[in-house]
């Protein structure tokens, strides 16, 4: 590769274009480096390699049941309390009512995630994604994070693999990456001391991958962690990966700084960078070689941006999004859904082949063809 301006990446795109994995140093590297032009071109020969022009997204609502939550990470604008001014919490009936009243044709994917409720018992989360199915079939559901499973098991008294086979059972068909966050226990403690752990978030996704539940990985950065340990929550996604294969995509997201307590600590009112926010997503590409797809997620980074960030190893934006709440709720500045024309139409212009996928990454359909 020539126009290489950083000798220390030399050696480093040599084993790119030979297909070899990263080692953790190398990673550092790429967060040190100044050559973002050599680190933009390797992450899209990987992102090329894999997908070509092929970009993914999906025709999704969001749904969140409740924002009732007893666990107050600092970083939320999400939770409330029993009674507090904003707090929701749906029954079943409700929760149908409510997708039912945004529903569109050819929707194949419904999201969930919400607060851990400290009252609900596990059989209404049973019954939800029965209700769901039966009410709107040949919808894939895709629900709660590794810590509302890690909720679920203590609420109900039962180990990991109960609950996920019992959710698989009543017709779950895939998780979200949510809960993450950063697994380093430094920062961990800061921003989600009452969360599962880290360990606990790998032992969930090892035994969802184990029951044939795909699912997804986030990581939340842009307050407080180090560059070190960004790369070693990459480090042991990607050792998790190498030893089930059951992650489809990496979503790394910017934290939002407004109505939490994290950014009034840290006196923070600035979004991460866009230089910033296409680095991460880059290195994600170059050091997470096991993982399929790597999400632009349009709702933190700006729509503007996920389509720049399609040259910098990204092969996903996420989602028309119906009525996304909880990045919204931190002060997300973006619009709380886009329409599959506006998503088509984003990649489309940055010289891309838009794919809608469903929630497992079938392609439902191939939009048009770009010209060479």
């Amino acid at each position: 590769m020539r126009g290489i301006r950083d000798p220390r990446l030399v050696p480093i795109a040599e084993k790119v274009m030979a297909g070899e994995r990263l080692s953790f140093a190398e990673g550092l590297v790429l967060y040190e480096t100044k050559d973002l032009p050599t680190l933009m071109r390797l992450a899209n020969l990987v992102r090329e390699r894999k997908h070509g022009h092929k970009t993914y997204f999906v025709h999704s609502i969001r749904v969140s049941q409740t924002n009732i939550c007893y666990v107050g990470c600092t970083f939320c604008a999400f939770q409330r309390r029993f009674g507090e001014e904003g707090a929701w919490d749906w029954d079943v009936e409700e929760v149908v009512a409510w997708v039912k009243a945004r529903y569109q044709e050819g929707l194949t994917e419904i999201h969930l995630t919400a607060g851990h409720h400290p009252k609900r018992p596990f059989q209404y989360y049973l019954d939800l994604v029965r209700a769901l199915k039966e009410n709107f079939p040949g919808v894939q559901v895709k629900a709660w994070t590794a810590a509302e499973i890690h909720h679920f098991s203590k609420i109900a008294r039962l180990s990991y693999q109960e609950v996920l086979l019992a959710l698989k059972e009543a017709g779950l068909d895939a998780m979200p990456g949510g809960g993450a966050e950063i697994f380093a226990e430094r920062v961990r403690k800061r921003i989600a001391r009452a969360k599962v752990s880290a360990e606990g978030w790998l032992e969930v996704h090892r035994t969802a991958h184990e029951l044939g539940i795909p699912t997804n990985a986030t990581m939340l950065y842009g307050h407080i962690e180090t560059l070190e340990e960004r790369l070693d929550h990459m480090e042991r996604l990607r050792r998790l990966q190498d030893e089930t294969g059951g992650f489809m995509s990496f979503i790394p997201l910017a934290f939002q700084p407004d109505g939490n307590q994290l950014a009034r600590e840290l006196g923070k009112k600035e979004f991460t960078t866009g230089l910033d926010d296409l680095r991460n997503l880059a290195i994600a590409r170059l050091y997470l070689d096991n993982f399929p797809h790597i999400k632009g997620y349009w709702a933190t980074l700006t729509p503007e941006l996920a389509q720049v960030s399609l040259d910098w190893g990204v092969t996903d934006i996420d989602g028309t999004l119906i009525e996304e709440r909880i990045v919204h709720m931190a002060g997300s500045p973006t619009p709380k859904g886009l329409t599959k024309e506006a998503l088509a139409g984003i990649i489309r212009s940055a010289g891309r082949i838009p794919v809608e996928r469903d929630a497992l990454y079938r392609e439902v359909r191939v939009w048009d063809q770009v010209e060479a």
